[in-house]
C-alpha cells in the first residue's frame, strides 16, 4: 500500500510514490488537509458542516460521502477509515506531513531542520471562500505554526552568536526580518550580526532601511539602542539587554534572564503575555526594571507557550505555572525571592507562595484578581460572555497594537509605545495561542488559595484600572491573611505606565521591611 506526502507549508499539494497527484477537489483537499491534521477520528456532522455549512444535514452528509469516494479514486486507493458515524486517515496508510515534521523538528530542539521544512506559511494562498469555518480554523493554524518559527529563528540566532557563526546568525535574523519588518529586536540582531561578520556596507543598507520602514510606517525615529549601533564612538556590538537562559522542566524549555546581585531575588512575571527581552526596549518599562535592580537580583521569565519559551498545545495552568516557576528558581539557584505577580500571572504566583513558603519571602500583586469571570459570590469580574466577547475583540485586532487602549490608557496615543506593544504580542504569541490562554484566565480561581497564603502580601491596585477593577484587588487582600492593600492613582493596568514613581516606592518599602536573614530552601 502506498504512502503519501502532504505538504501544508506553502500551497497545499499532495504526493504519492514520488510523484505528485493533481486533486482538483478543493474541497477534496480541503478535507485531506483537516483530517491529517486532526488527533483522531472526526465526526461526519463536524467534516459535512465544515465544508458545506449552507446545506442540509442530510444532503451535506451527501456530498461528504461522494467526496471521500472521488477522493480514493484520484489517489488510487483506499485511505480513510470510517464508520457510519466517523472518518480518519487509515492507521495503515503512511502519511507524511510537513507541519508536523516541522512541529517535532522544534520539540526536538532541532531548529535548523525545522526552518528547513516551514516553506511557506500554512496553507499560503489556499481559502474555501464559503466555508468561513475551516478558513478560521487554518488562520488559527497558520499563526501557531509562524509563532513556533520565530522562536525557532530567535534561538538559532543566539546559538550562532555564541558560537561565532555571524553570517549564519545573519541569515536567521534576516527571515525574522522578513517575518516582522518593522520589529527593532530583529532589525538589530540582523544589524549587529552584520557588523560581527564585517560586512559594515550590509549592516548600513539594513540600518537606513529599517530607519526608513519606521519613518514611513509608525512616523517614529529609531529607539537609541538602534541608531547607536551604527555610532563607532559606542560600543555597537555589546548586547543592551541580559542574556537569555533556558532550563528545562517537564519537557519544556524556559527562557528567562537574570539581572544584578543581592541576597534576595524579585521575579517578574508581568501578565497574559510577555517576552523577556522586548520588555527592555520600551524606555519606561526598561526605568521600572532598573529601579527594582537597586533592591534585589531580578529574574524575568516567559511563560511555557509565551515569549521565548517553548510552543506548547495548551494553555498553561495555574498549576503548571507554578510547577515552571520553581524550575526556574532552581536554575537561577534562587535562595529567598519576592514574587511580583502583574494581572493575570497572579494566580500562580500565589500557588507558588501557598506551595512554597520557605522560599519566598514576600509576594506582590499588581493589577490581580483571584477568578477570571463572573459569578454571583464574584461580581468583580466580566460575566463569562462579555468576556469572550472582549477576548474575540482582542484576538481580532492581534498583531497590532490590541488593547492598549485598555491596559495603557496614558501611553494610548503614543506611536511608539503602539508599535512595540504590537511587536512584543506578535512575538509573544500567535491569536489562536493567546486565545487557549485568555480562555484559561477566564477559567482561573484560586479563592480556595488564598487563606493558605502566609507569606507578607502586598496588594496594589490602580483605583481606576481599565482591565480589573479595583474591588477585584480589594477583594483578594481581604481574604489573604495580614495582607497590605494599596490604592494607587491612575487608570493604566500595566505597572510601569503613567506614573510609575508610587509603585516602586511600595515596592521599595515591601521589599526592605522583610527579614534580611535567608531561609533554607526545601
Amino acid at each position: 500500500m502506498a504512502g503519501f506526502a502532504l505538504q501544508t507549508l506553502g500551497f497545499p499539494a499532495i504526493q504519492g510514490d514520488d510523484r505528485p497527484i493533481k486533486l482538483n477537489l478543493r474541497k477534496g483537499l480541503a478535507l485531506l488537509i483537516y483530517l491529517a491534521e486532526a488527533p483522531g477520528a472526526v465526526a461526519r456532522d463536524v467534516l459535512a458542516t465544515l465544508l458545506w455549512p449552507e446545506s442540509p444535514r442530510e444532503i451535506s452528509r451527501a456530498r461528504l460521502r461522494r467526496m471521500l469516494h472521488r477522493i480514493e479514486l484520484t489517489l488510487g486507493q483506499p485511505v480513510f477509515e470510517t464508520d457510519r458515524e466517523s472518518v480518519r486517515w487509515s492507521p495503515a496508510i503512511e502519511l507524511k506531513v510537513d507541519s508536523h515534521l516541522f512541529e517535532s523538528a522544534c520539540d526536538a530542539d532541532a531548529f535548523e531542520e525545522a526552518c528547513l521544512f516551514y516553506r511557506g506559511d500554512f496553507l499560503a494562498g489556499f481559502a474555501l471562500p464559503d466555508c468561513s469555518e475551516f478558513d478560521d480554523w487554518s488562520f488559527y493554524r497558520r499563526e501557531a505554526l509562524r509563532g513556533r518559527l520565530m522562536h525557532g529563528l530567535e534561538r538559532l540566532v543566539q546559538d550562532k552568536t555564541a558560537a561565532g557563526e555571524h553570517f549564519a546568525a545573519a541569515a536567521h535574523a534576516g527571515r525574522l526580518v522578513e517575518l516582522d519588518p518593522l520589529s527593532e529586536v530583529y532589525g538589530r540582531h540582523l544589524i549587529r550580526s552584520l557588523l560581527l561578520a564585517g560586512d559594515r556596507g550590509s549592516a548600513e543598507r539594513h540600518h537606513a532601511a529599517l530607519t526608513q520602514r519606521l519613518r514611513d510606517e509608525l512616523g517614529v525615529a529609531p529607539e537609541a539602542a538602534t541608531a547607536a549601533l551604527m555610532d563607532p564612538a559606542t560600543a555597537p556590538l555589546a548586547d543592551t539587554v541580559p542574556t537569555t537562559l533556558y532550563v528545562k522542566g517537564a519537557g519544556v524549555h524556559l527562557a528567562y534572564q537574570t539581572y544584578g546581585s543581592g541576597e534576595i531575588d524579585i521575579l517578574i512575571m508581568p501578565g497574559f503575555v510577555s517576552h523577556v527581552e522586548r520588555v527592555w526596549e520600551h524606555p519606561a518599562c526598561r526605568a521600572f526594571l532598573v529601579s527594582l535592580m537597586t533592591l534585589a537580583r531580578l529574574i524575568l521569565l516567559d511563560r511555557r507557550g509565551i515569549g521565548l519559551s517553548d510552543r506548547v498545545g495548551s494553555a498553561p495552568s495555574v498549576d503548571v505555572t507554578a510547577e515552571d516557576i520553581g524550575t526556574v528558581l532552581r536554575a537561577a539557584n534562587t535562595r529567598r525571592v519576592v514574587l511580583f505577580g502583574a494581572s493575570e500571572c497572579g494566580p500562580a504566583c500565589i500557588k507558588f507562595a501557598v506551595d512554597e513558603p520557605r522560599l519566598v519571602a514576600g509576594l506582590i500583586l499588581f493589577g490581580s484578581l483571584a477568578k477570571g469571570s463572573w459569578a454571583p459570590d464574584f461580581p468583580y469580574a466580566l460575566q463569562a460572555s462579555q468576556y469572550d466577547a472582549w477576548r474575540q475583540q482582542l484576538v481580532a485586532e492581534w498583531g497590532g497594537p490590541a488593547g492598549i487602549e485598555t491596559f495603557a490608557p496614558s501611553l494610548a496615543r503614543d506611536p511608539q509605545a503602539r508599535a512595540w506593544w504590537g511587536g512584543l504580542l506578535r512575538a509573544a504569541s500567535s491569536p489562536g495561542g493567546i486565545w487557549a490562554v485568555l480562555k484559561a484566565l477566564r477559567d482561573t480561581d484560586v479563592r480556595q488559595l488564598l487563606p493558605q497564603v502566609s507569606v507578607p502580601t502586598l496588594v496594589l491596585h490602580r483605583r481606576d484600572d481599565r482591565a480589573v477593577r479595583i474591588a477585584a484587588g480589594r477583594d483578594m487582600a481581604s481574604h489573604i491573611t495580614g495582607a497590605q492593600f494599596l490604592e494607587l492613582d491612575g487608570n493604566d493596568h500595566w505597572f510601569f505606565a503613567g506614573d510609575q514613581r508610587p509603585v516602586i516606592k511600595a515596592v521599595n518599602r515591601f521589599v526592605s521591611a522583610l527579614p534580611r536573614g535567608r531561609r533554607p530552601t526545601r
